[in-house]
C-alpha cells in the first residue's frame, strides 16, 4: 500500500457553525463537497484561542504550556520537536503555504524572529529563503490579515512576478499606501488576493509531487476570515447582511459571569486592571461598540470572506482529482480557532472560552478510509493532528507529543479517543490566565488566583448563558469537574524520556 498523502488545510479564525452544509446562510460548496465525502466532527477544539500557540501546537502536538509559545507575541523555539522533522525522516516532502505565525513581529536580540520587521518586508532575503522552517522543506510565507502593513515575504513577490507592481496600493502605510477608511470592499483585484496566491502555489507543488512520485505533507494556509473584514469583489456584496442571522447579547447572561465578561457591556469598559493594550483584553471588542446596520455588514463581509476562501479550497481539491492523488490524500479542513460577531455581545477573540471561540469546523477526507457523509461527535483537538498524521502514515510517533492518535475514530471503527479537551488562554502573568476543561456533557474554566469561574452545562445549556460556578445546588457538580481537570492536566504531561532501569 502506498504510504498516504497529507494535506492540512486551514482558514483563520472561522466560527465553526460557518459551513454550508450546516447552516443554510452562508454559500460553501467546497467545503459541504469535503462534508459529502469525509467526516464532519461536530466536538473539535483548540488548545488555545490565539494563532500563534495553536498553530505551534498543530506542528508539535504539545499544549501551548509545554511547547513555550504559549501566547502572540512570544516565539515557538527552533529546537522544538515537529511533526515535519518526522516526516523529512521517512521521505516525505513537506512544505508550508500561506500563514505561518510561529514567531512574533518584533524579535530581540536573544530571541531573533524571521517573520519580524524589517526582515518580513526584505524581499531580497525572501527571494533567497524557502526553508527549511520548523520542519518544513518548503516554505512561502506572508503575514497580513487582509490589508495590514504587514505585507512582504513571499507573497508581495508573487504579486510583483504576476505584474501587479502597485500591490502597496492595496495594504496600509508603512508598506503600503491604501485608505485607512475603506471598509468591507477590498479594492484588491481578486487575481492579487492571497487565497488566489495560497492556491496556485499549493496546486504548483502538487504537481511537482505527483511528477516526482513523492509523499507530502502540505499545509495550505489561508488567512481568511481573520479580521479586518475586507474582501475584494463581487465577494463584498454576496451576502444581503438584512436577511443574515445576527447574534447579539441575552441580558443578564453575564451577571453571575466573571468581572470582565460583565465589564464588556459597559460603554467605556475600563481593562486597565488587566493591563492590556489595544481593544480590551487582547483583540476583544464589545459589540456595542458598533451600530446594528455596522454589525449587520460585519457578518455579511465575514461570510463573503469564507466563501472566496471556499472558492480556492476548491481549487486545490480539483488539482488532486486532476492529477489521480485525491485516492491516496488524506484532507483535513479546519481553523486555528473560533470567532465572535455578536455572541454574548462580543466581537474578536480574548480571554472568554465560549464554544464560539474554542469549537471549530473539523472535517476529514480519506476515501475508502474515512466514512463519507458522516457526523461525528468524538471530542477532538488540535494537539492531536500531529501524532494522528503519523499513526496514518506508519510514523512511529515521539514520545514527546501529548496528543492522542485519533485514527481509529477517524477510521469509525472506536467511537472515542478522548473523553475530554482543554483549552488554555495566557496573555500576561499578570492578566487572564485561564483553562477550561470540556467533556461530554460540562465545560468548567478555571483561573489562576481567582475563586471565580464558568461552569456550563452543554446540554442543557448549549447557548452558555446560565454559569452554575456559584450556584449552592451544583456544588457537588463543581467539585467533581475540578477533579476531572485536576486528573486531565496529570494526564497532559509528556514523558519524553523512556525509564531504562530501575533504580
Amino acid at each position: 500500500m502506498n504510504r498516504p498523502n497529507i494535506l492540512l488545510i486551514t482558514s483563520d479564525q472561522q466560527h465553526w457553525n460557518t459551513i454550508g452544509a450546516f447552516n443554510e446562510e452562508i454559500h460553501t460548496p467546497n467545503l459541504d463537497r469535503l462534508v459529502r465525502e469525509g467526516t464532519t466532527f461536530t466536538r473539535a477544539y483548540c488548545p488555545n484561542p490565539t494563532c500563534t500557540p495553536t498553530r505551534s501546537s498543530i506542528i508539535t502536538g504539545m499544549y501551548p504550556s509545554q511547547h513555550g509559545a504559549w501566547t502572540l507575541g512570544t516565539k515557538l523555539l527552533e529546537d522544538r520537536h515537529t511533526v515535519g522533522e518526522d516526516f523529512n525522516k521517512n521521505g516525505y516532502q513537506t512544505a508550508l503555504i500561506g500563514k505561518a505565525h510561529f514567531q512574533p513581529l518584533r524579535g530581540t536580540d536573544e530571541y531573533p524572529s524571521l517573520e519580524a520587521y524589517p526582515l518580513l518586508q526584505d524581499l531580497d532575503i525572501w527571494r533567497e529563503f524557502t526553508g527549511p522552517f520548523y520542519g518544513f522543506d518548503h516554505v512561502e510565507l506572508a503575514r497580513n490579515h487582509t490589508n495590514e502593513a504587514h505585507v512582504g515575504q513571499h507573497y508581495a513577490i508573487w504579486m510583483e512576478e504576476k505584474g501587479c507592481k502597485n500591490w502597496r496600493d492595496y495594504f496600509l502605510p508603512p508598506t503600503g499606501t491604501m485608505d485607512k477608511s475603506i471598509m468591507h470592499k477590498w479594492p484588491i483585484p481578486e487575481e492579487f488576493h492571497y487565497n488566489t496566491w495560497i492556491a496556485e502555489r499549493s496546486n504548483a507543488l502538487l504537481e511537482q509531487y505527483k511528477e516526482n512520485n513523492e509523499p507530502f505533507f502540505l499545509w495550505s494556509s489561508f488567512f481568511d476570515p481573520h479580521p479586518d473584514y475586507l474582501v475584494p469583489e463581487p465577494w463584498d456584496t454576496m451576502y444581503d447582511p438584512d436577511q443574515l442571522t445576527i447574534p447579539a447579547v441575552t441580558p443578564g447572561e453575564h451577571d453571575r459571569n466573571p468581572p470582565h465578561f460583565r465589564m464588556t457591556q459597559e460603554e467605556n469598559p475600563d481593562f486597565s486592571a488587566w493591563r492590556e493594550t489595544g481593544q480590551g483584553i487582547h483583540g476583544y471588542q464589545s459589540h456595542s461598540l458598533q451600530s446594528p446596520d455596522e454589525r449587520k455588514k460585519l457578518v455579511a463581509t465575514y461570510y463573503g470572506m469564507i466563501s472566496c476562501m471556499d472558492k480556492y479550497i476548491g481549487k486545490i481539491l480539483n488539482k488532486l482529482d486532476e492529477l489521480g492523488l485525491a485516492d491516496n490524500t488524506i484532507v483535513v479542513f479546519t481553523t486555528d480557532h473560533g470567532h465572535f460577531f455578536g455572541q454574548h455581545g462580543l466581537q474578536y477573540k480574548g480571554g472568554f472560552h465560549y464554544e464560539d471561540l474554542i469549537k471549530l469546523p473539523f472535517i476529514v477526507r480519506y476515501p475508502a478510509h474515512v466514512p463519507e457523509g458522516r457526523v461525528s461527535p468524538a471530542i477532538q483537538s488540535l494537539v492531536d493532528l500531529a501524532p494522528t498524521f503519523l499513526s496514518l502514515s506508519g510514523i512511529p510517533i515521539p514520545p514527546v507529543m501529548t496528543g492522542v492518535d485519533q485514527s481509529s475514530v477517524w477510521f469509525g471503527t472506536q467511537p472515542e479517543a478522548r473523553n475530554h479537551t482543554i483549552c488554555e488562554f495566557r496573555h500576561e502573568p499578570t492578566t487572564i490566565h485561564q483553562k477550561t476543561y470540556v467533556d461530554e456533557r460540562y465545560k468548567i474554566t478555571v483561573y489562576y488566583n481567582q475563586t471565580y469561574g464558568e461552569i456550563f452545562d452543554l446540554q442543557e445549556d448549549p447557548g452558555e448563558l446560565n454559569n452554575l460556578w456559584g450556584e449552592p445546588q451544583y456544588a457537588a457538580l463543581k467539585s467533581e469537574l475540578l477533579l476531572k481537570y485536576t486528573w486531565a492536566e496529570l494526564g497532559k504531561e509528556s514523558m519524553p524520556m523512556p525509564r531504562i532501569w530501575h533504580a
